[in-house]
């Protein structure tokens, strides 16, 4: 049943949402994966951003695909504790850690061992429209902890003027998304994060896009 409601939800309403109220174009999507285990790392600027991911992979692997999000915003009540893991099928994770020794990225890597498509906003929270911020180094632990998985950058942009952080009303507006190849880890950190930064600012200015006023 928990199945079927996620379907529906992504297939009948945020996809309808997507296609005919915001449209949406995408560049290289044959470099989206076809099956897991895969990361994709993507700029945050609104809550739409998830789900525009989610529908635009193939609907076959669905079941597979979650988005890492912040326990404490997702778990302030039951109700969006319920739907935030059995429909949108959130994998949450701690910003803080009870001790030393806790590993927020645990699950994380379980997920990936599993096959599992994570979608990761390494910026942390949204930012201010159609602006990159500073990424954490989350993803590039993840990277060096299963260096097989391909990391996958996507660039997006349009959904922080449709629906930017603190509005509620969803404006029409044309969306562009520009996926990346994937990153291979090197074995560098600081490198690596350099490379994930130069690689999102190149995807970014492949549409040529005016400075938002």
């Amino acid at each position: 049943m928990i199945r079927l409601l996620r379907w529906l939800y992504f297939k009948v309403f945020v996809q309808t949402v997507i296609l005919f109220i915001l449209g949406l174009n995408i560049r290289h999507r044959d470099r989206l994966p076809q099956q897991g285990p895969a990361i994709l790392i993507a700029n945050h600027n609104s809550h739409l951003d998830t789900m525009v991911l989610m529908t635009i992979l193939p609907w076959r692997i669905l079941d597979k695909v979650r988005p890492v999000a912040a326990m404490d915003y997702f778990f302030r009540n039951r109700l969006l504790a319920w739907f935030a893991t059995n429909i949108i099928g959130i994998l949450p994770i701690a910003r803080k850690r009870n001790s030393p020794n806790d590993d927020p990225l645990a699950g994380c890597r379980q997920a990936l061992t599993s096959g599992e498509i994570l979608i990761l906003f390494p910026e942390g929270s949204r930012g201010e429209p159609e602006q990159l911020s500073g990424f954490k180094t989350g993803v590039a632990r993840l990277a060096e902890s299963q260096p097989h998985v391909p990391v996958i950058p996507i660039y997006m942009h349009g959904l922080g003027k449709a629906l930017p952080r603190g509005e509620a009303l969803l404006v029409p507006f044309i969306c562009d998304i520009f996926v990346g190849d994937p990153l291979a880890w090197h074995g560098d950190k600081d490198a690596y994060m350099k490379e994930l930064d130069k690689t999102m600012r190149q995807l970014a200015e492949e549409g040529h896009f005016p400075t938002w006023q």
